[in-house]
């Protein structure tokens, strides 16, 4: 009986699969960061209509891309003021892209968190989320509308 002997890939071609996603990701989010820098998504009609705005009210993400735009020319307190969320969580989200990309360069598999934690951690987003947008759409949260 022959068995077909396969050699396991060089270490570098193993890492060169491993950083494709990443990779991929991070390129594609600077690619979108270049194009909201460079077409201002201050000026009405840039990027199209936003369809919660049409309706009437302030979805979480409304304000995000002008947040992002002002974010590239270092105003922070105006990116704030269009998407305070978005202001929060990118310094979690650079940290998390970060560790994605040393992780598949190093070869790292982190064991997954418990299955409750990931429960509580999505219950608690998703809550400071509808929360945000109950109290944005509010006359009196209306400091919080983009």
């Amino acid at each position: 009986m022959s068995q077909d002997l396969v050699e396991a890939p060089p270490q570098e071609t193993a890492r060169g699969r491993r950083m494709l996603a990443p990779l991929a990701t991070i390129g594609g989010l600077g690619l979108a960061t270049l194009a909201l820098h460079l077409r201002d998504p201050h000026e009405s009609g840039s990027w199209g209509l936003c369809p919660s705005a049409a309706l009437g009210f302030w979805c979480p993400g409304c304000g995000g891309l002008r947040g992002v735009n002002d974010l590239t020319d270092l105003r922070v307190v105006d990116a704030a003021s269009s998407n305070l969320v978005l202001v929060l969580a990118m310094p979690v989200m650079i940290f998390l892209l970060g560790r994605w990309a040393f992780d598949s360069w190093s070869g790292r598999v982190r064991t997954p968190m418990d299955h409750r934690v990931n429960a509580v951690l999505l219950t608690l987003s998703l809550t400071a989320l509808a929360a945000f947008t109950v109290l944005r759409n509010l006359p009196a949260g209306s400091w919080l509308a983009p």
